[in-house]
């Protein structure tokens, strides 16, 4: 029997699932996780500990109903320009159509973002022939704002290999920045009305502190490294990431979708596991954080689980800090 859903606790325990993007969609949340197996292989900087091959959809009729897994909604085999490595995938709705997009490495081995469709928001997803032209990177967010505009947010360093794009094509042995340098932003690009391509050249995005200064590189508490979010709250777009190697989630907000934006503060304290990825989404009058750690997995082979938990806001707009394993502070 399928036990209700309750904060801080894994939604699903029969498989491990990981980077959880919540939508509404037809009056209930889904959900769109990446979907950890067990492998053999090294445990790296490159990621090769995560080893997906396909994604599953999960939803809630509520925030205390079992949580459904509706199965298999897309594998790496029928992706005919995909190699390996599904990692964290969004999904949108626009046009009648359920956009999932996803990342995967090509037959180069280099990472791309290809789009899969479907007439259900729990699947089957149907992939498209090619990735979209252009695209490079991981972490795919897509946010649609209220003038039906969507734009792509997506980027993540190391594994996700964005350093490795600076000067607009791929060179295997770049790095980042200097410590003292700016430090890399995701990527943000407009996509076509439908949905399948870029309308504009993808750009970076400048996150800035206070003073209109960009973070720079060696600042580890605040710089951009994967995972990137946008939803808005009050007019305000607040674009919410992971620090990477502070395993943090934390937000900057702006009044432009394509920013710059400006450092707020952390969102989400470190979880237990080396990553952290996230999504934020209103559902009916409250919001929710859901995010993934090791808990279930006692950290072996890095198998994640994700959870939810109801992020507040302050009245000036700012985001409440969550600790995962006690009280909001």
């Amino acid at each position: 029997m399928t036990e209700n859903v309750k904060p801080n606790q894994p939604l699903v325990t029969h498989i491990f699932t990981a980077d959880p993007s919540a939508h509404v969609f037809e009056g209930k949340v889904y959900i769109y996780p990446s979907h950890d197996l067990d492998h053999n292989e090294p445990s790296n900087d490159n990621g090769d500990q995560y080893k997906m091959k396909d994604y599953h959809v999960l939803s809630l009729e509520d925030m205390n109903s079992p949580c459904v897994d509706h199965g298999q909604a897309l594998h790496v085999d029928d992706i005919p320009w995909a190699s390996r490595q599904l990692w964290a995938p969004d999904a949108a709705y626009k046009n009648n159509t359920y956009y999932l997009f996803f990342p995967a490495r090509d037959h180069d081995g280099i990472f791309r973002i290809g789009v899969a469709t479907s007439a259900n928001p729990a699947g089957p997803f149907k992939a498209e022939e090619n990735y979209i032209p252009g695209s490079f990177s991981i972490d795919p967010a897509v946010f649609v704002d209220d003038d039906d505009k969507a734009y792509v947010y997506f980027g993540g360093l190391w594994g996700g290999q964005l350093e490795k794009w600076q000067t607009g094509t791929f060179k295997p042995d770049a790095e980042g920045p200097d410590p003292s340098e700016p430090a890399l932003g995701p990527i943000v690009a407009e996509l076509s009305d439908d949905m399948l391509t870029f309308r504009q050249e993808p750009k970076e995005i400048s996150i800035v502190d206070e003073n209109g200064n960009p973070i720079l590189a060696r600042d580890e508490d605040r710089r951009y490294f994967e995972g990137p979010w946008v939803h808005k709250y009050n007019g305000l777009y607040y674009l919410s990431y992971s620090t990477g190697t502070t395993h943090k989630i934390v937000y900057a907000v702006s009044e432009n979708p394509e920013g710059p934006f400006e450092f707020k503060g952390t969102i989400l304290k470190p979880v237990t596991g080396w990553t952290t990825h996230h999504s934020i989404v209103q559902f009916r009058d409250k919001w929710y954080l859901f995010y993934h750690d090791c808990s279930l997995s006692d950290g072996v082979d890095h198998k994640r689980s994700v959870k939810f938990t109801e992020l507040k806001y302050n009245e000036d707009g700012t985001i409440q800090t969550i600790d995962p394993y006690g009280d909001q502070v």
